[in-house]
């Protein structure tokens, strides 16, 4: 997978990571799959999303994910 698909530069969408030449976050692409979207769904809706764009937002969230930080769920009041 192509790592320069993943773009983040302050200066679009303030920073957030992006499919590189769009616009289009990895958060929106998340958004969406989690929403139940499929990946068709979300090429068709947005034609300069590839395949390969998706999957790597994908890969790049999962790799976020695996950094050192700890992000806990609250929990259920006893």
């Amino acid at each position: 997978m192509d790592d320069q698909l993943i773009q983040s530069n302050p200066k679009i969408m303030m920073g957030k990571p992006v499919i590189a030449g769009t616009r289009i976050t990895v958060e929106l692409i998340l958004e969406k799959l989690a929403a139940g979207e499929t990946i068709e769904q979300i090429l068709t809706a947005h034609s300069r999303l590839s395949r390969e764009a998706v999957l790597a937002a994908l890969n790049f969230a999962a790799a976020a994910l695996k950094a050192d930080v700890v992000y806990p769920l609250s929990e259920k009041a006893a």
